[in-house]
């Protein structure tokens, strides 16, 4: 989880709906992050989930009436209005769109959303049509010009038996767009395409030549990017992630493909790192059938080089601020340096290959930061999340430095 949320004061406030069983993962899952989350539930949600559940889960008080305290010396709803840096209304029925978007303040939740200037995320969640209905519509148009964030739901089937929009999307999803509310929003503006990945490189149909990339520190870059601001497009070689919503994410499978992706969106972007490790070279030949064994002790593939993308983009770039990655077995820095240099890279990034909890596959990684000047920056072992982050901070103070051609 991100180190973003720790420490946040966030409210969250959970109306009269059937989908109020998913904010008990929920709070879960910001509790995880270690943020401090202080629920309200109004009168109808208490009769989906009690507030007892979320006593279980959370410190930080469960709010039920605008006239009662939750314990002696509690905050009321306009001392927990100065206390929260966040609102998550998930899910938010038709009913608590309707009042908060023409400002009625009838309970507790209402008065406190009056009360509160921090930013707001509703998660609608409500029957297809109720949704669907221009009224409601009006009313999340009405949110949204008041400054609100709101997140469109999830399509599926639905409680009521019917299938379409309205359904509160998973945990994760909206753990994302509470990250980005609390990210600063340095990135605005910034084009960042972002590679991730491996790339196959095929021998026969079912046969090709990789490598162990899982497409995670790829991923990750994307999201922080995205979290600040920045229109992030993502070329992603194979992989089990999921896309990102709101990343435009290309799949590819070859580095050719790659090359023609990368080419093609490289022009308009403003920032460019290039995190997919692509097979250095492809089987010559490509055998349209099945490769047998017929009794053959040992099989010969010749092998071309495939293009050298970063070297290219380093060629063509005008005004991109560059971005390389060097995953090396020895001689991490001189081989890291030399990569810098070779590919008029801006920042290369270089992590060893083969040491516990970084490279390929980990949740987390180590890396060197090295500049043109011959500045270094070592970093310890973190989530790739944080290292994404430190890698966006360093970008933004070089071309804060770095004169425009």
């Amino acid at each position: 989880m991100s180190s973003i949320l720790k420490e946040k004061h966030i409210v969250l406030g959970i109306s009269g709906g059937i989908a109020a069983y998913k904010a008990v993962e929920l709070l879960r899952r910001l509790s995880d992050g270690e943020a401090q989350v202080a629920v309200i539930l109004t009168r109808n949600a208490q009769r989906f989930i009690t507030p007892l559940t979320f006593q279980a889960l959370t410190p930080y008080g469960v709010y039920t009436d605008l006239f009662d305290s939750y314990r002696p010396g509690a905050m009321d709803h306009i001392q927990l209005a100065g206390w929260a840096d966040l609102i998550v209304l998930a899910p938010a029925t038709a009913n608590l769109i309707a009042k908060a978007a023409h400002g009625l303040a009838d309970d507790l939740i209402s008065t406190f959303l009056l009360a509160c200037p921090s930013p707001k995320l509703f998660c609608p969640a409500m029957n297809v049509r109720m949704y669907e209905n221009s009224i409601v519509q009006a009313n999340i148009n009405r949110l949204k010009g008041f400054g609100y964030q709101v997140l469109e739901p999830s399509a599926g089937p639905l409680a009521c038996g019917q299938t379409g929009p309205g359904r509160l999307p998973d945990p994760e999803i909206i753990i994302e767009e509470v990250l980005g509310l609390l990210s600063p929003q340095d990135l605005k503006g910034e084009k960042v395409l972002i590679t991730a990945g491996c790339t196959w490189e095929a021998i026969d149909p079912v046969r090709f030549v990789t490598n162990p990339s899982t497409g995670k520190m790829g991923f990750s870059l994307a999201r922080v990017a995205k979290r600040r601001g920045a229109q992030v497009t993502l070329i992603s070689g194979p992989t089990h992630l999921e896309s990102v919503p709101g990343i435009s994410t290309i799949r590819v499978t070859s580095a050719l493909e790659m090359e023609k992706e990368v080419l093609r969106a490289f022009p308009a972007s403003t920032i460019v790192i290039k995190a997919a490790a692509v097979s250095d070279y492809r089987p010559q030949e490509v055998t349209p059938h099945k490769i047998k064994k017929n009794g053959q002790a040992t099989l010969h593939l010749n092998l071309i080089q495939n293009p050298d993308i970063l070297r290219r983009l380093g060629q063509k770039k005008k005004n991109q601020f560059l971005v390389g990655f060097a995953a090396e077995t020895d001689d991490l820095i001189q081989n890291a340096l030399q990569k810098l240099k070779e590919k008029n890279l801006d920042l290369i990034v270089a992590n060893p290959i083969g040491k516990p909890d970084a490279g390929f596959g980990w949740d987390t990684n180590q890396v060197l930061f090295l500049f043109p000047d011959g500045k270094t920056k070592s970093l310890p072992v973190m989530l790739k999340d944080e290292v994404a982050g430190l890698i966006f901070d360093s970008i933004i103070n070089q071309k804060k430095k770095k004169p425009k051609k």
